[in-house]
């Protein structure tokens, strides 16, 4: 398929003042050469994309500081967005869940180094659960808000009860969640509060690891197999040589006024040029034949 010029579109984030491209650059999938991750990153830019998102556990660290590297000389171009939360153990066998704020107050320091930067421009809890103590690390953050090293902050989480905490506790601009036409969860449960407080979704999963695009069709959460298979055959109906089933799919979850971006995971140069393109968007008709393609569901835990 032969891509359009991109003609990318800004949302704000929140309450925030933060203009970010409506298909961001998931950086996690990036590699572990620089002058790679650089050729990728400098085009991503090229093409309109200006928010990065990031996080001190991707590669031990190293993610943060390639993308650092290749960002630094178009510091004031882009919105670079990181996260904490989640602690390698010393010997490197995996990691742990720490949201204490001493913790967060030192893992700042850490990413502001990696990334070459005075301040992070999104600074999210990387998950969160309804144990933690969810005053302080407001408190932590506030304070990293206050003393300039980050400019906003928001969280990264799934978990209903959570986000629901959050909303009504902080000033958070922004929760990144999974969320595509196979994962309708978020419209039931969290959505709906999110708008409701000004604050922004940041959606990742948007095309569900493929299986709506060119991944044979398998159970995925609670839907069968027939049923993936009728929303990959939905958005295949709606693509065709102006659109392709990724945009589609991406299109779909940027019709929620919610969400302000959908963060894409890019490790070639072929995918980039296809996630930034330009592309119609759905208009009403086609968006409910979407939702009409399988039933929506709600997360069954952490309600």
């Amino acid at each position: 398929m032969k891509y359009n010029a991109s003609t990318m579109n800004y949302q704000v984030l929140g309450r925030s003042d933060l203009k970010v491209s409506e298909v961001s650059f998931g950086c996690m999938s990036l590699g572990l050469n620089d002058a790679d991750n650089a050729r990728l990153l400098h085009r991503a830019v090229a093409l309109g994309i200006n928010y990065f998102d990031t996080a001190d556990l991707y590669d031990k660290g190293f993610n943060e500081s390639s993308v650092g590297k290749a960002l630094r000389d178009r510091r004031k171009e882009v919105v670079i967005a990181t996260k904490v939360g989640n602690q390698w153990r010393a010997d490197g066998s995996g990691w742990d869940w720490n949201p204490r704020p001493e913790y967060i107050l030192a893992s700042v320091e850490e990413s502001l180094k990696r990334l070459g930067t005075d301040y992070i421009d999104l600074y999210q809890l990387h998950g969160g659960t309804i144990d933690d103590p969810i005053d302080d690390i407001i408190a932590a953050f506030e304070q990293l808000q206050q003393q300039g090293k980050i400019r906003y902050y928001g969280i990264s989480s799934i978990r209903p009860n959570v986000i629901r905490e959050y909303a009504k506790r902080s000033n958070i601009v922004s929760v990144m969640m999974q969320y595509s036409l196979l994962d309708r969860r978020p419209e039931v449960s969290c959505l709906p509060i999110l708008q409701q407080h000004g604050i922004s979704v940041v959606a990742r999963g948007s095309v569900a690891k493929g299986l709506l695009i060119d991944k044979p069709a398998t159970p995925y959460l609670s839907y069968s197999e027939a049923e993936v298979q009728q929303a990959k055959d939905a958005v295949a109906a709606l693509s065709g040589p102006f659109r392709s089933p990724a945009q589609t799919a991406l299109k779909y979850v940027l019709m929620h006024p919610v969400v302000a971006s959908a963060v894409v995971g890019i490790r070639t140069m072929v995918q980039l040029e296809e996630a930034a393109a330009a592309a119609p968007r759905l208009n009403e008709g086609e968006y409910e034949q979407l939702t009409a393609a399988i039933p929506i569901q709600d997360y069954d835990q952490h309600k």
